[in-house]
């Protein structure tokens, strides 16, 4: 058991900082108008029998979180205490959550990752996550991809206004009734023979895709 776990203060401010966080987020959410562009491919993806591994920067994981919530989608979170009451925000907005990071427990985490895209449930990857480098594309989502014939389906959020956090991720934070622009890629396949060279050809292509979405959203805030 975490240290932090054994002591109940704690447990009882991951909770408060859980409903404040949800209150305030659902707040912010409830005032921003979205311009999206191609949301049907998850509907492409259902029809053919599958379901997405959603792939998003990590800075863009506020925007991600209101949007996308309500869908039943899994995510990954640490075990440490910031991943307690962050499990506990997203949550109360409809996710689940497999517990680990790519320094801990991770195996576990992907495994559970994996599980839930068998068993019929979209996934969610903020690629770089959950320390960096910012905007280079970590493998989980494209192992989860390969493993389970699902296909990663990259998008990309952008705020018309925003605060910038000095994080490494730069977090985008949505001033309020800000226009928001979603733009959702093609259905980006990772065959299950991928390895090696090939997979790491899969992991830059879907980068740059990742780039070229980030154009495509920046393109229709200004339509």
């Amino acid at each position: 058991m975490s240290e932090w776990r054994r002591s109940s203060w704690r447990r009882l401010e991951a909770r408060g900082l859980s409903v404040a966080g949800y209150r305030v987020i659902a707040a912010l959410g409830r005032t921003l108008r979205w311009r999206v562009e191609g949301l049907e491919t998850l509907d492409e993806v259902a029809s053919a029998g599958q379901q997405p591994v959603l792939a998003f920067w990590h800075g863009r994981i506020l925007g991600a979180t209101y949007f996308f919530r309500g869908r039943g989608v899994v995510v990954m979170t640490s075990e440490n205490f910031d991943g307690e009451w962050i499990s506990g925000i997203i949550e109360r907005f409809g996710y689940r959550t497999a517990r680990g990071s790519t320094s801990r427990g991770a195996r576990r985490a992907l495994a559970s990752m994996r599980r839930s895209a068998v068993g019929g449930a979209p996934v969610g990857f903020a690629v770089d996550g959950p320390r960096g480098p910012a905007e280079q594309v970590q493998p989980g989502a494209l192992w989860v991809a390969k493993v389970t014939g699902h296909p990663v389906v990259p998008f990309h959020i952008e705020a018309g206004r925003h605060w910038t956090t000095r994080s490494w991720d730069r977090t985008q934070v949505p001033k309020p009734f800000s226009l928001m622009a979603l733009v959702v890629g093609a259905p980006f396949p990772v065959a299950r023979d991928a390895d090696g060279d090939a997979f790491e050809s899969r992991r830059v292509a879907l980068e740059r895709e990742m780039h070229a979405l980030r154009s495509r959203a920046l393109a229709l805030l200004r339509r």
